[in-house]
């Protein structure tokens, strides 16, 4: 009988990725990938027996590192249950923290750091059964923002040759992949560490050229300081690429963003998304923000809540400031206290929410396309351009003969907080 492993995926694509390098890893070493569970949730409903547990950690933030502790702690009593014979655990939490683990967890049978980011071209083995796949173009960052702890893990921006880039792009073609979402710490940097005389907009049409099957390119992760006119007039002409933009802002007090590290002011960021706006009225912004960064002033949390209100984000990320040792912003002085930064993150996804429901609600009767991901018994589960897999909203599509991995009009009947169903 040959043996069988099951991959644990925690934290962000990126982490997504370098799981499908470290699964092809084992499938070529024989062993059989026995499900599909990439969080510890999924795999804790799994009673079948497995020879090893990979999992993959994610160490960004305070949530992140209790999230893989706790799926640490799962798999140990996995083991101690005889369902698992061996755990390994590798990525961005034991790159920062493998001698402390060590101690902690002498169960594990192997750590591992981070995946090497290789600027070949590598399989991978999808690690879920998805009509949508991820191309990572570089690894690093360039930006060195004082609260990420990223530059400490994953070094310096280190980008993959447009050649290299594109044969895997021929390959995922093949694959039957409707959706490619291109992903990096900052793929806007792309390039940057090199000669090339390239940059992602010449990358991206390379990518457009060269596929035929894939339908939906989505790009994830852009630094609003380098978000070129020409990026926007691509996205603006070409209709594979989807009408959606991730530009984590952080914030936008002047004071702060300067504290921040970002590179960029108040003024640039509106005028950048007036622009992307007014070239792309359809296209939905994604942003991020953090919220009790050291010596956030109460009138600064207001200027950000009230930019919030009129700018009115499609999607949003807050994150409550983790102290991260190492970097710059870890002496920052003076500290927000805990309840302060929960209080403000409560009230920004408090209005978030109300924005998510009015700006849903100008759907209901509208025909969009939609790309179904998993037949269910009641509906189908389905996404827009506008919503990035797992992190976005979800189409309800009531189920009639649809197929997953195809694509539909479909007409939106009613809207949730962050949900759309349709007919």
């Amino acid at each position: 009988m040959r043996k069988r492993f099951s991959i644990i995926s925690l934290g962000c694509f990126r982490n997504t990725y370098d799981s499908g390098i470290i699964a092809d890893e084992f499938s070529k070493q024989g062993y059989v990938l026995s499900n599909e569970a990439t969080s510890y949730f999924r795999q804790s409903q799994d009673t079948s027996k497995k020879d090893i547990i990979l999992i993959n950690t994610c160490g960004f933030i305070d949530k992140a590192k209790e999230e893989s502790i706790n799926t640490i702690k799962e798999a140990i009593s996995l083991k101690k249950k005889k369902k698992v014979k061996k755990i390994i655990v590798f990525g961005c939490l034991v790159q920062r923290y493998q001698n402390i683990l060590k101690r902690f967890f002498p169960e594990v049978d192997e750590w591992r750091s981070v995946v090497n980011f290789s600027p070949a071209f590598t399989k991978r083995k999808k690690i879920e059964n998805t009509c949508f796949d991820f191309l990572k173009i570089c690894e690093g960052c360039i930006n060195k923002c004082s609260f990420c702890a990223i530059p400490l893990i994953k070094g310096g921006l280190r980008s993959r040759s447009s050649d290299e880039v594109i044969k895997e792009v021929r390959y995922l073609d093949r694959q039957n992949i409707k959706e490619l979402n291109i992903i990096g710490q900052d793929i806007t940097s792309w390039g940057k560490d090199f000669q090339e005389k390239d940059n992602l907009v010449q990358l991206l049409k390379n990518i457009l050229n060269n596929t035929k099957n894939i339908k939906w390119i989505r790009l994830i992760y852009t630094h609003p300081r380098n978000f070129s006119d020409s990026l926007i007039e691509l996205i603006a002409k070409e209709k594979r690429i989807c009408k959606y933009v991730d530009l984590p802002i952080q914030h936008i007090s002047d004071r702060i963003l300067k504290l921040m590290n970002r590179g960029i002011t108040k003024k640039e960021i509106i005028s950048l998304i007036r622009k992307i706006r007014k070239k792309i009225p359809s296209c939905a912004i994604r942003t991020a923000v953090i919220v009790g960064f050291p010596g956030e002033k109460e009138r600064e949390f207001r200027e950000l809540l009230n930019f919030l209100k009129k700018a009115k984000f499609n999607r949003l990320g807050a994150f409550i400031y983790s102290r991260e040792e190492g970097t710059p912003a870890y002496n920052f002085s003076p500290q927000v206290h805990y309840r302060t930064k929960k209080r403000r993150y409560d009230e920004i996804m408090s209005l978030q929410q109300k924005i998510a429901q009015q700006l849903n609600s100008s759907f209901i009767g509208k025909k969009i396309n939609v790309l179904i991901e998993k037949i269910e018994n009641e509906f189908a589960l389905a996404r827009t351009e506008y919503d990035a897999p797992e992190v976005d909203g979800i189409v309800f599509v009531r189920k009639r003969g649809l197929k997953a991995g195809d694509f539909y009009q479909t007409k939106i009947v009613d809207a949730y907080g962050y949900d759309l169903v349709g007919i």
